[in-house]
C-alpha cells in the first residue's frame, strides 16, 4: 500500500480494532523518526534508532519507562503481535536515537513500529500512531540488474528517457529501488513518481553512487505497466569524477511484496529502450562553468503516456560494466520545491530583451511560458544573482536556451540543472512577457524549519532573516554548497563556519550524514583530506576547511544527541590528525603541500580590506588555534565513546600545543597575539592558549583595537566570524558584537541589506557571488546570546540546556525558540524599566539551568521568591514564569 493512503488505512483498521474510549491519555506520543527519517523506505543498516517527543497536558512530568514494538506486519501489531521486537516495557527515560534491540534485521525487510511510554506518576501513554521502515540493499545483498544508459554515438546522450514495458499479475507493497548515477525522474504509466527533484543526493561519484527507494504501490495496476526512467548527467561527467561512460546511467529493481517476501519482477538489462529527450546539459560542472540546459521543445514528449512514447524514436540500451562502485541506500530527505516566486518587475532593456527581477535570490528552478513562436526559434534566458551598481546585467556563466516547437504551448522549465539568481536577462523575444506566465522554484533539500527568533530591535531582525533564508539557498543535495552558481561545492571551512548556525536553524541531520560520507570516501591515502567534499576537482581551503571532517559530526552529537557519526568515522579523524603530525615542524604545524584535489593553506579568507589575514604570522597561529580545537574536540568525542587513554592523550597533546602557541605568537609588550586581528586575539582565548592572568588584557586589547583600528567593525572573514561569534558568547560580550552589527557601512550585514541583499555575500563589498556562505556564522549568536539557548555537550540534543540571555543596550524584548530533538525550547524576555520578565518552555525529557543576572537583586519563579544567594534556577519541562527585579 502506498504512502498516501498507508496512514489512513492504519488509523481506520485501529479504530476498529480499538475503538475510541472517552477517556484518552494525558500523554501524547508524536513525531516518531526512524535514522531521523520519516517512515524511511531503505535505510542503510540492519540496527536502526528510534525517536519520539512527548507532550503532556497536565504540568510537569518524566518519562521512565518505554516500550517499543516492531513488527513485519502492520495488522498483527495493531493486535499486539511483534514479531521483531517486544521486549516489553524498558526502565529509561530515553526517547531520542533509541536502538533497536530485537530479532536481527536483514536486507529489504519491511517493518512497522509504534511506542508507549509511562510517567514518573505512574501515567502511561496511548500506543502512538504505528510508523514503518525499510532495510535498504545492504550486506551481501546486491542489486540485481545492470547498469544502463544510451549508447556512445547515439546523439545527446546526456538526458535519455528509458522505458520498459511489464507485467504484473498481482498488485501490493510494491517498492522501486533507483541507483542513477546521474539525476533521474520516474514515472510509471505516464505518472511521475513522487514530487523529488534532482534526486539523488550527491555523492563522491567515483567511488559510491546513491540507492533511493520509492513505493510505487499506487502507480501499477493488474496487467500491464510501463515503467519511464529519465535521466539527467548532472555531476556525473568525464570533466568532474572522469566517468567511465559518457552519459547518465542507471540500474532499478522493481520489488512486490507476496505472502512477506519480496519478488523482484523486473530489473535493468539491454532489453530496456532508449530515446533522445530534447534536454541537454551545456556546462562541463567544472568551477564557473555550470552554465545550464538547452531544450529543443520539438524532441521534448509533450508527455510520457504510452501513446506519446509510442510515437518517438527508440532504440536499445548498452550494459555498462562498473568495476569496484559502491551503492548504498540514501539517508537524507530528498530534494523538494520549497517555495514559488512570481515576478516582482519586468523591464524592457532593447527590442527584444527583458530584465526579470524576481524580487529575492534564490537556489532553483526557473519557468518562463511563451507566446506563439516561430519553430526553431531561439529564447536566450541568463542569470545573475545581482546588478552592477549602474544596474547592468553580470554575466555569471547560467544560461539556458530554448528552441521552439511552433505549435504554440511553448514553456521552458529546468529539470536537471538548477540556478542561482534574482534577475534573468530574456533575449530575443518580440512580445513583454507577463507576470502571471513566470514562476522561480526554491529547491532544497526536504529538512524542517525547526526555529525562531525576534526582537525589539528591526535591524537584528533583518540580518537574522537574511542568514536564516540564506541557509535554504545553500542545502541542497544532501549537502552545503559555497555558492550554488560558480562552485557548487561542499567547501569544509565554509560548512565549519556555518554549520552551528544551521543546525540551530534547521533539522539536518540526515544531511549530514550524507555529506559527512562523502567526506569519507574522499580521504585519500595516508588519511589526507581534500578542502571540498564531494570531491571531483581541487579546491582552495586549509586545516579549518579538511577539519569539518571532525568538527561536523561532534555538533551533529551535541545539538541532536545522534552519536552515529562520531561513532563510525572517529579512526578517520584519527587518520587525519596522522597527516597533520606528518607536516608539524617543531610542536607546530606547517604548510602542507597542494594536490590534484586541494589547492591553498589559508588561515582566514576574505577577511575586509585592511586585514592582512594572509601574514604567515597570521596563518601558522590561526592553523595552530584550530589543531588545538580538534585536540579538545577528539578528547570529548574520545570520551563519549568510552575510549579514556586515547582522550587523555588529546587532552596531553592540546595542552602542549597550547603552551607553544602562547610562547610562540604572544607578544607581551602590545599584549597581542600574532597581527593582532580581531580573529589572532579571538581564537587564542577561545581554545585556551592565553593564559588566566593575561587574559583580561588580551581582551581589553581585542576591544581597543576593534575600536580604534576598526572603528568597531567587523574585521574578519569566513573563518574569523565563527571563531569571533563563538568567542563572544562564551565571552557574554554582547554589546560588542551588538555594535559591530549596527553599523550600516562597509563592511557590515546592515550595508548588505542597505545594497539590496536578500542572501549574505562572498566578500564583504558584494564582488562576484551575493548568495554566498562565508559569513553566516553570526547566526547562532541571536539564539545562544541574544535568545540565551545554549547547548550542554555532556547532555546533548537539549536534553539540559542553559537559559542565559546576553541583552546589548538597547534591546528590550526577544523571543526565540529551537525546536529540539525532545520539542520546543523557548525563551521570551523581556525588559520593563528595572523588571526583567522571562517565559521559559521545555518539552518534556528536557531540564534547564536559568542563570541569575548578575544585577538582580531580587528574583521570583512562577511567583515564589528566590533565595538571594542562588546564582541559578533549575527548571524542568512546562512553562516557567521568572522575573528579575534588576539594580
Amino acid at each position: 500500500m502506498g504512502k498516501s493512503y498507508y496512514h489512513i488505512f492504519l488509523i481506520i483498521i485501529s479504530m476498529l480494532i480499538h475503538p475510541i474510549c472517552n477517556a484518552r491519555s494525558l500523554i501524547g506520543i508524536t513525531d516518531l523518526r526512524c535514522e531521523n527519517l520519516i517512515n524511511p523506505n531503505a535505510i542503510d543498516n540492519v540496527n536502526p534508532h528510534f525517536s519520539w517527543k512527548i507532550a503532556y497536558s497536565k504540568g510537569q512530568m518524566q518519562q521512565r519507562f518505554y516500550e517499543i514494538q516492531v513488527a513485519s506486519d502492520s495488522i498483527a501489531l495493531l493486535n499486539n503481535k511483534a514479531d521483531l521486537w517486544n521486549q516489553g516495557k524498558v526502565r529509561s527515560s530515553s526517547s531520542v536515537m533509541v536502538s533497536y534491540n530485537g530479532r536481527p534485521l536483514s536486507s529489504r525487510l519491511l517493518c512497522y513500529w509504534r511506542v508507549r511510554i509511562w510517567n514518573d506518576k505512574g501515567e502511561v501513554s496511548d500506543w502512538s500512531d504505528i510508523a514503518r521502515f525499510g532495510i535498504g540493499i545492504v550486506g551481501n545483498d546486491k542489486m540485481q540488474g545492470s547498469y544502463i544508459g544510451l549508447p556512445v554515438g547515439a546523439g545527446n546522450t546526456q538526458t535519455p528517457l528509458l522505458r520498459k514495458k511489464f507485467r504484473i499479475e498481482n498488485t501490493g507493497t510494491s517498492f522501486l529501488h533507483i541507483n542513477s548515477l546521474g539525476y533521474h525522474e520516474i514515472y510509471i504509466n505516464g505518472t511521475k513518481v513522487s514530487d523529488d527533484v534532482l534526486s539523488p543526493a550527491v555523492s563522491q561519484l567515483n567511488k559510491r553512487s546513491l540507492i533511493v527507494t520509492y513505493d510505487v504501490s499506487n502507480y501499477l495496476k493488474k496487467g500491464e505497466n510501463e515503467l519511464v526512467i529519465w535521466l539527467g548527467s548532472g555531476w556525473y561527467k568525464k570533466t568532474t569524477f572522469g566517468t567511465d561512460h559518457d552519459g547518465p546511467l542507471v540500474k532499478a529493481q522493481l520489488d512486490i511484496l507476496y505472502n512477506k517476501n519480496w519478488n523482484t519482477i523486473l530489473t535493468t538489462d539491454s532489453s530496456w529502450l532508449g530515446s533522445q529527450s530534447g534536454y541537454m546539459d551545456t556546462g562541463t560542472w567544472q568551477a564557473l562553468q555550470f552554465k545550464g540546459e538547452r531544450l529543443d521543445r520539438k524532441l521534448t514528449p509533450i508527455d510520457l503516456s504510452p501513446s506519446t512514447l509510442n510515437c518517438m524514436t527508440w532504440s536499445q540500451v548498452v550494459e555498462v560494466n562498473l568495476p569496484g562502485h559502491k551503492a548504498s541506500p540514501e539517508m537524507t530527505q530528498p530534494n523538494k520545491i520549497q517555495e514559488i516566486f512570481i515576478p516582482k518587475n519586468i523591464k524592457q532593456l532593447g527590442d527584444s530583451t527583458w530584465l526579470v527581477d524576481m524580487g529575492k535570490a534564490l537556489n532553483g528552478w526557473f519557468e518562463i511560458h511563451f507566446p506563439k513562436l516561430p519553430e526553431g526559434h531561439e529564447i536566450l534566458l541568463e542569470y545573475t544573482d545581482f546588478l552592477d551598481k549602474d544596474g547592468n546585467f553580470l554575466d555569471q556563466g547560467q544560461s539556458d536556451i530554448y528552441i521552439a516547437s511552433g505549435t504554440g504551448k511553448e514553456v521552458f522549465k529546468n529539470k536537471f540543472n538548477h540556478h542561482a539568481f534574482q534577475y534573468v536577462r530574456v533575449s530575443h523575444l518580440k512580445e513583454k512577457p507577463v507576470k502571471e506566465d513566470i514562476k522561480a522554484y526554491l529547491i532544497h533539500t526536504d529538512y524542517r524549519d525547526r526555529s525562531s527568533f525576534e526582537c525589539s530591535d528591526l535591524d537584528l531582525n533583518a540580518i537574522h532573516n537574511m542568514i536564516k533564508y540564506t541557509m535554504r539557498c545553500l542545502t541542497f543535495s544532501g549537502y552545503m554548497v559555497d555558492c550554488p552558481h560558480l562552485e557548487r561545492a561542499g567547501y569544509g571551512g565554509d560548512g565549519n563556519s556555518s554549520l552551528e548556525t544551521l543546525q540551530t536553524m534547521y533539522d539536518v541531520s540526515p544531511l549530514f550524514m550524507n555529506w559527512l560520507q562523502a567526506w569519507d570516501d574522499s580521504m585519500c591515502e595516508g588519511g589526507s583530506l581534500p578542502h571540498v567534499a564531494p570531491n571531483p576537482g581541487a579546491g582552495g581551503g586549509g586545516p579549518y576547511w579538511c577539519g569539518f571532517f571532525i568538527v561536523a559530526p561532534w555538533r551533529i552529537y551535541v545539538n541532536y544527541n545522534d552519536s552515529r557519526l562520531i561513532e563510525q568515522y572517529y579512526p578517520a579523524m584519527k587518520e587525519w590528525l596522522k597527516y597533520v603530525e606528518k607536516y608539524t615542524v617543531d610542536g607546530l604545524l606547517k604548510r602542507w603541500p597542494d594536490t590534484p584535489y586541494r589547492d591553498w593553506f589559508l588561515g582566514d579568507w576574505l577577511a575586509p580590506i585592511g586585514v592582512d589575514s594572509g601574514s604567515e604570522l597570521s596563518i601558522n597561529l590561526v592553523n595552530n588555534c584550530f589543531v588545538s580545537d580538534c585536540f579538545g574536540i577528539m578528547e570529548k568525542i574520545a570520551t563519549v565513546l568510552n575510549k579514556p587513554d586515547e582522550a587523555k592523550d588529546f587532552a596531553q597533546r592540546k595542552v602542549i600545543l597550547d603552551q607553544l602557541l602562547h610562547k610562540t605568537f604572544f607578544d607581551a609588550d602590545k599584549n597581542m597575539y600574532s597581527t593582532g586581528s580581531q580573529l589572532d586575539m579571538s581564537y587564542p582565548m577561545l581554545v585556551g592558549v592565553t593564559p588566566s592572568d593575561v587574559y583580561d588584557k588580551v581582551k581589553d586589547q581585542l576591544f581597543r583595537e576593534t575600536k580604534e583600528k576598526y572603528n568597531d567593525h567587523i574585521a574578519v572573514g569566513l573563518v574569523g566570524v565563527s571563531i569571533l561569534t563563538r568567542w563572544a558568547i562564551e565571552n557574554k560580550s554582547a554589546d560588542f558584537i551588538y555594535s559591530m552589527l549596527k553599523k550600516r557601512d562597509y563592511p557590515g550585514y546592515l550595508h548588505m541589506i542597505d545594497n539590496g541583499a536578500s542572501t549574505t555575500w562572498e566578500y564583504w563589498s558584494g564582488e562576484r557571488s551575493r548568495i554566498h556562505n562565508c559569513y553566516n556564522a553570526i547566526g547562532s549568536w541571536f539564539y545562544q546570546a541574544l535568545g540565551g539557548i545554549r547547548t550542554d555537550e555532556k547532555n546533548p540534543g537539549y536534553k539540559h540546556v542553559y537559559i542565559e540571555p546576553q541583552i546589548p543596550e538597547g534591546v528590550t524584548w526577544a523571543k526565540t525558540s529551537v525546536d529540539s530533538p525532545y520539542g520546543k525550547v523557548s525563551v521570551d524576555w523581556s525588559l520593563e524599566d528595572t523588571v526583567m520578565k522571562m517565559n521559559v518552555t521545555l518539552p518534556v525529557g528536557c531540564s534547564a539551568t536559568v542563570i541569575v543576572p548578575a544585577n538582580a537583586h531580587k528574583s521570583k519563579v512562577n511567583g515564589l521568591d528566590l533565595d538571594k544567594t542562588k546564582s541559578s534556577i533549575e527548571i524542568g519541562n512546562g512553562v516557567s514564569e521568572l522575573t528579575f527585579s534588576l539594580i
